[in-house]
């Protein structure tokens, strides 16, 4: 088993379903199980027995956060890479041959693919460590493009969004997966900052292609957006963001 996929499920089972429907259209070439988190209760409309790779049924009985359900999935997984993946993600192709090809690289620890919006459009889940001055560009709408200019090639961010990544077992082990205290938002900066913090690299691979139906739900609710704000008090706050500060990465 090469990789296990981690897809946590919050009322969202038919993005789900689409979701399994193009992993057996694409992907079956690579060898994977599919672990599936229903973080509330819901009913399966699919028979997980008629896909061609095995999947995992955990169902909570208390819901649990993003990072606390994929290391709750971790537990559970066989493959040398971990890979967590939204519901909302959809697969024209088979990114996983790209991006296991990038742990050539012997110091990395995490991929990410690029990731598309509906329209085809390239969206910002490669970024630089966010500070008190860019967020605040951002809100005021100062600093709309992208942080970095992506061509064909593999490259390193700062950190990469976690709609989508792959991790190998080993640096996943290390680090003892997410921080749990991030309930929603922001883990994956703190994964990603603790990843280059141990001298690993993360990486973005331009190959490796999906497309994202955002939810954008801290946009219209104000419970996610408070935990967006909480989470992102805490990222500042927290010893790892002042490691960062005090080192020169690169």
């Amino acid at each position: 088993m090469n990789i296990s996929i981690s897809v946590v499920s919050h009322l969202q089972i038919a993005l789900v379903a689409q979701l399994l429907g193009d992993l057996e259209a694409h992907c079956t070439g690579s060898s994977f199980e599919l672990i599936l988190t229903l973080n509330l209760d819901e009913t399966l409309p699919i028979e997980v027995n008629g896909f061609s790779f095995p999947i995992k049924v955990v169902r909570n009985e208390v819901a649990k956060g993003f990072g606390a359900n994929h290391n709750q999935a971790f537990k559970q997984a066989r493959g040398q890479y971990f890979c967590v993946m939204n519901p909302d993600i959809r697969l024209d192709s088979n990114p996983f041959e790209s991006l296991m090809a990038c742990f050539r690289h012997a110091k990395l620890g995490v991929v990410a693919p690029l990731v598309l919006g509906e329209d085809g459009e390239v969206e910002d889940s490669a970024r630089r460590f966010p500070t008190p001055l860019s967020i605040l560009c951002k809100a005021i709408g100062r600093c709309k493009d992208n942080d970095y200019v992506i061509g064909e090639a593999p490259f390193s961010p700062d950190w990469v969004g976690g709609m989508c990544m792959l991790f190998s077992r080993t640096l996943f082990e290390q680090l003892d997966g997410f921080d749990e205290r991030y309930f929603l938002y922001y883990e994956d900066v703190d994964i990603c900052a603790r990843t280059r913090l141990l001298g690993y690299e993360v990486m973005l691979d331009p190959q490796a292609k999906v497309t994202h139906h955002a939810q954008r739900t801290s946009r219209r609710s104000l419970i996610f957006l408070r935990w967006h704000f909480t989470s992102m008090m805490r990222f500042f706050l927290s010893p790892v963001c002042w490691r960062l500060r005090s080192l020169d990465l690169p």
